[in-house]
């Protein structure tokens, strides 16, 4: 198979990169003094520079923050597959967490450490490509011409000013998880609004049990997990001091003032939650895809799973990770070559199986592997209507804002009224640049 080169669109001095770079090179400098370990490196070393040469081998170095097994198997064997059908090629998978990529990311584009793949969550895609630490890749997707496949959602996260600086990789979205032993014990079917959701916190709370969950930790899965109340009550990031935003800050305020959620929750990750749920601790969670294949090895529980429940409107957020390549790679056309070759619907559908994704590809979601499961299918009917934190580079900020939000009113120190206008003052800003 020949490989293909392309000359990328170069992002060059535009004047509106300009802020942006400043403070992504602020933020470097204090990284610098606070970054202390390196990652683990799952496979070769994770050298310096862009991609080089290993013999006569092309070297492409590729970082991802996938831990499970499953996941990691898949890559493993994506890897393979391009190494047998490219013996020229030699991919050098490095693994980094979730916590420190971003940090890795910025400290790396002045430290000439860059990959040439590299996996981004995908609300941080736009604030990288205009930091132009993210190659454009407009014209090879053109070529590629793949790009119809996608959903809008997950598509629209790797797109920043009409240019594309990636692919997805695979979705998730966030729904209601139930537990149906103690639902029938009191009678209750699964809410299907939030008045209904308020009650069976009410009277599936006991002094063991608490009737709900969800995370509100201050990282991104605070944020992640709070927008869908949100968007249910009409408001968005774009018009955060609304009625629709403090509503949904008391609903979360109220079930921790009830008894029904536990004020720990602002300590508690996605995957605290799943444990307290599988072991009989939470009767109802607002949780992950990711989540069923472990709910299914390993829960002690029986349980089902339904849309999150619905106030002025039904909603649920889109996550997931995309593919990008770095402006630092000197081998952008084999990197782009092993997305695609990734990406092919045989191997995608494969590796989104074991890595308890949803695919980003609207062709693939009709298989029957997500169709007849009646699990999956909740999530997977979901797609159309997730909605992608596709909010530009400033993102990362509003974002720590609702997180500081959300534990002002869990932990009582602020009013809901009060903290959404707090908060608001500094996303209004961030929303209009």
């Amino acid at each position: 198979m020949q490989i293909q080169t392309y000359k990328p669109r170069r992002l060059g001095g535009k004047a509106m990169f300009k802020n942006v770079r400043a403070l992504m090179m602020l933020m470097v400098a204090a990284l610098v003094v606070l970054s202390a370990c390196a990652p683990k490196t799952e496979s070769g070393s994770g050298g310096s520079g862009g991609s080089g040469q290993e013999g006569d081998k092309v070297v492409i170095k590729w970082w991802d923050s996938m831990t499970s097994d499953a996941t990691q198997g898949a890559i493993k064997t994506i890897i393979s597959e391009y190494e047998a059908a490219h013996p020229n090629v030699k991919i050098e998978r490095t693994y980094i967490s979730f916590a420190d990529i971003k940090n890795k990311l910025l400290l790396g584009s002045v430290g000439n450490d860059m990959p040439d793949i590299v996996w981004i969550d995908n609300p941080d895609h736009q604030a990288f490509a205009a930091a132009g630490i993210l190659a454009d890749l407009t014209e090879p997707i053109k070529e590629w011409g793949q790009a119809d496949k996608y959903f809008e959602g997950p598509w629209s996260s790797t797109v920043y000013e009409g240019k594309n600086y990636g692919v997805p990789i695979g979705s998730n979205n966030l729904a209601l998880y139930y537990n149906k032993d103690m639902f029938e014990a009191k009678g209750l079917t699964p809410p299907a609004n939030w008045e209904e959701l308020k009650e069976a916190a009410k009277q599936l709370t006991t002094k063991d049990v608490y009737g709900f969950a969800m995370t509100a930790v201050k990282t991104e899965e605070g944020t992640f997990q709070f927008l869908p109340l949100m968007y249910q009550a009409g408001s968005d990031l774009t018009n955060f001091n609304s009625p629709g935003t403090i509503e949904a800050a008391t609903l979360v305020s109220d079930m921790v003032k009830n008894g029904y959620m536990s004020k720990e929750v602002i300590n508690q990750k996605q995957s605290d939650t799943v444990v307290q749920f599988s072991t009989g601790k939470v009767a109802m969670m607002m949780n992950g895809t990711w989540q069923i294949p472990l709910l299914k090895k390993e829960g002690k529980v029986n349980w089902g799973v339904v849309e999150l429940p619905v106030n002025k409107q039904g909603g649920t957020i889109l996550g997931g990770e995309n593919w990008a390549i770095t402006n630092a790679s000197k081998n952008k056309d084999i990197a782009f070559d092993i997305i695609k070759f990734a990406n092919e619907p045989d191997r995608l559908k494969a590796f989104v199986q074991a890595a308890g994704r949803l695919p980003s590809r609207s062709d693939l979601l009709q298989d029957p592997f997500w169709q007849d499961d009646k699990d999956l299918k909740v999530f997977a009917d979901a797609m159309e209507v997730a909605k992608a934190r596709a909010y530009g580079p400033e993102y990362p900020k509003m974002s720590e804002a609702v997180q500081i939000m959300l534990q002002q009113v869990i932990t009582g120190s602020k009013a809901p009224e009060r903290a959404v206008q707090e908060a608001a003052g500094k996303i209004d800003p961030l929303v209009k640049k």
